[in-house]
């Protein structure tokens, strides 16, 4: 699943790979990063969404999602089927039934807290489906940190928000996402500034900061999990 950005594909080995786990969390426990997290995976669902025309499913034991958000993302809400469920527990298995089923074009799932033996499920059906995983790890302030733990995600990134471009006028300009890579099998981590995902959920490097300034932004601040 190419990013379409030669600095983040060449070091992912081309793109995301399809049918395995990845999981995302905020690099900082505040509203803006954990929404830049949210869109950040609904701009991997609305491409997977439009290249396979197949829906997505998210699955929540939240209601905080909003629907206009994700389609400034590319996932138009005709495009997503929410599942809500009562515990952590319950969502992972309606993940994993989903999986199996294989009608999505990719499978969404928001959760605190992931035991290893539910990770190496969600790993192994989603390779045997070659449908991907995304699972949001919700951060909170007062909380363990989401990677403190081990996984068997095939990538875990962190996402945060970067100051934007300045405007010749008043106004915001488009946002910039800082996108750490903290761990990837059989690759090195890494730490891009990107601008966040368009109507088509594709992201973009910043003009103003060109091919040699996107590289030097340089090694993860995180240690890998």
């Amino acid at each position: 699943m190419p990013f379409g950005i030669t600095d983040l594909d060449a070091r992912l080995g081309g793109g995301l790979r399809a049918g395995a786990l990845h999981e995302a969390t905020a690099l900082a426990a505040t509203l803006a990063d954990d929404a830049a997290t949210t869109l950040f995976l609904a701009g991997i669902a609305a491409r997977e969404a439009f290249g396979r025309g197949q829906p997505v499913l998210w699955v929540t034991c939240r209601t905080d999602l909003y629907a206009p958000g994700l389609a400034q993302a590319g996932l138009l809400a005709s495009d997503v089927i929410y599942a809500e469920a009562r515990e952590d527990a319950q969502l992972l298995a309606v993940m994993e039934d989903a999986v199996r089923d294989g009608t999505p074009a990719a499978v969404i799932g928001e959760i605190s807290r992931l035991p290893m033996i539910a990770a190496r499920r969600l790993q192994l059906v989603a390779a045997d489906a070659d449908i991907p995983v995304l699972l949001l790890r919700r951060s909170r302030a007062r909380q363990p940190d989401p990677y403190a733990e081990p996984s068997a995600a095939w990538t875990r990134w962190r996402i945060g928000v970067a100051p934007s471009a300045r405007l010749a006028v008043a106004g915001v300009g488009r946002a910039r996402w800082q996108v750490e890579l903290v761990r990837q099998r059989g690759g090195e981590p890494f730490s891009l500034i990107v601008e966040g995902c368009d109507e088509t959920g594709r992201l973009t490097v910043p003009a103003a900061l060109g091919h040699r300034e996107a590289e030097a932004v340089g090694a993860v601040r995180t240690a890998a999990a």
